[in-house]
């Protein structure tokens, strides 16, 4: 009987066992740990959980990667302290401590919590998430911690860069040293919270490229980052911190912005069709990309051949450099600013706003106030709107150089930057004399086609009248006949053969036979004679003389 219920008791405790590994395939409790080549997978069953080798490297990691590409590692733990045999664990804590074992049993990584659970888990999260949490509480500003705060080479929607003012986590990215090493390698693409939220791109200590300032559509120097209908995104920058979020609008579009170890940024989406990833878009693609490439007050534009030039009432600072392509050193004003006697502004259009850290803002401000505000500051060299969204609003100042302003084709931004008042006049006389230049340009083109168009006309219509006067002459090309021939051809201007009388004398009907060429003959079928005895044919037909019957005086056809 005790055989029985202790057997009784193994069932049960089994089938109990195999229910909650069933349900729980996304979570690690306290009293489980997951073995090299063992995984769990997030329920939605997007993302895995295990340990790795990525690309050709033999240690062994523990990282998370895509469903549908498990070649595709999205973080790594264990970054910097790889295992070297596929002896490792992974763990919670009783106190709610995420840890990887090796062999020996010592950690060689652990998660950095500071608080405890009463029941720690670790689930992975269908978003890609994995987080340390106690029991079911899924409010995330209870975890204990996450993975989310931590991310490696990748991000992608669900996820959020910047950082957090309260507990100090700064989220950002860091490439990896190679393909085959996740970890850090010489790259960071961050938030940047200086002045106004822009990204950046650093290779160690040196800026490569910049975004733009948030404008509350998007980055001023990131065009093609649009509204789409995939995901969304926002900054948000208010007391708890400043972050950039991106949020997916479907789960059948798969998508993720990587930093290379190269040091470049692409976005990637997932083909279902080839199985495979397609680059969307890449930042830094050209030299206007690259940080103050015409160096300060100088202006980048593709579309001009050399791609930098100085600002209007801009000089080169050093003409022989720029001679030789060396535009580090930027530009220098022509003319000093006279804060006391009055300066003005110059409006740009479609641009990639200057460097944001020597700048201040002003969220209640428009756009009028905001130009008051750097009239008055004599140290204030720009001004613009903070926010486009909803026709503009708040003020963004600039103090010092520009540095790093790009010309753009299309969703650039307006900047208003401050001139010497000599400087706006000329401005303005250069603009005249260049809308006059225009003005009488197209109108010497206007006329000239006029011109043309009106010889056309002629040449076409006297070459109509040649044509209608050949014609005529054709017609008229008729013989004369002296008078014994009319009087033989009229039987002796026989009434029978008069047709009628007009204005000129009688008109009467004859028939002589000229040869006209081969078997063809002219045939006269009409002769006005004066009352001076002078003859002249009106009309001739050539014809085959078989074909010639009695005409009519005034069809001249058959009867």
């Amino acid at each position: 009987m005790e055989g029985f219920s202790f057997t009784i008791f193994l069932f049960w405790f089994s089938l109990f066992s195999i229910l909650v590994i069933s349900t729980a395939i996304d979570t690690i409790m306290a009293t489980q740990s997951i073995r090299d080549g063992e995984t769990i997978v997030s329920a939605g069953g997007s993302f895995e959980l295990g340990f790795c080798s990525p690309g050709n490297s033999k240690n062994r990691y523990v990282g998370i990667w895509y469903k549908i590409s498990t070649t595709t590692v999205v973080w790594v733990a264990n970054r910097e302290i790889p295992l070297f045999d596929s002896s490792g664990v992974m763990k919670v804590t009783e106190q709610g401590i995420l840890t990887i074992l090796n062999g020996n049993g010592s950690i060689i990584w652990s998660s950095n919590s500071t608080r405890s659970a009463q029941n720690p888990v670790a689930v992975l999260l269908n978003s890609g998430n994995l987080v340390v949490r106690d029991g079911n509480d899924n409010n995330p500003d209870n975890f204990l911690w996450q993975s989310f705060d931590y991310p490696c080479d990748t991000f992608f929607p669900g996820m959020k860069l910047g950082r957090d003012l309260k507990t100090g986590i700064d989220r950002y990215l860091s490439s990896w040293k190679s393909k085959d090493d996740p970890s850090r390698g010489d790259f960071t693409f961050r938030l940047d919270p200086r002045g106004f939220p822009q990204f950046v791109l650093m290779k160690k200590t040196v800026e490569l490229f910049r975004s733009g300032p948030w404008n509350g559509l998007g980055f001023s120097g990131m065009p093609y980052l649009k509204p789409n209908q995939f995901y969304k995104f926002n900054v948000v920058f208010n007391d708890h911190g400043i972050f950039y979020i991106c949020e997916p609008l479907t789960s059948t579009f798969v998508t993720r912005l990587v930093l290379n170890p190269t040091g470049e940024v692409q976005r990637f989406f997932w083909k279902d069709r080839t199985h495979e990833w397609d680059v969307y878009g890449s930042l830094h693609s050209d030299n206007c990309d690259s940080f103050a490439f015409c160096g300060p007050n100088g202006r980048c534009n593709t579309g001009n051949s050399p791609e930098c030039g100085c600002l209007i009432g801009f000089v080169p600072k050093f003409q022989k450099e720029w001679d030789v392509a060396d535009w580090s050193n930027g530009c220098v004003r022509r003319t000093d600013l006279d804060c006391q006697k009055g300066d003005g502004f110059l409006k740009y259009s479609s641009i990639k706003l200057p460097e944001v850290r020597n700048s201040s803002f002003d969220r209640s401000m428009n756009l009028e106030e905001c130009r008051m505000a750097c009239l008055k500051n004599c140290s204030c060299m720009a001004y613009s709107n903070l926010d486009i969204s909803e026709g503009g609003r708040g003020c963004l100042l600039w103090f010092g150089e520009l540095i790093d302003i790009r010309e753009l084709n299309q969703n650039g931004q307006d900047i208003y930057i401050k001139m010497a008042s000599s400087e706006i006049g000329k401005v303005g006389s250069g603009r005249k004399k260049r809308v006059r230049y225009i003005a009488a340009s197209v109108t010497l083109i206007v006329m000239l086609l006029l011109g043309l168009s009106l010889a056309w006309y002629l040449q076409n219509k006297n070459k109509l009248k040649r044509q209608a006067t050949k014609s005529q002459e054709e017609d008229l090309e008729l013989p004369l006949f002296d008078y014994a021939t009319v009087v033989d051809a009229t039987n002796n201007f026989s009434a029978s053969n008069k047709l009628g009388e007009g204005g000129f004398g009688p008109v009467y009907k004859v028939i002589i036979l000229i040869n006209c060429h081969a078997d063809y003959w002219r045939t006269i079928v009409m002769l006005m004679v004066s009352q001076e005895g002078m003859v002249s044919p009106t009309k001739m037909f050539c014809g085959p003389l078989a074909s010639f019957g009695t005409l009519s005086h005034s069809q001249g056809h058959k009867k």
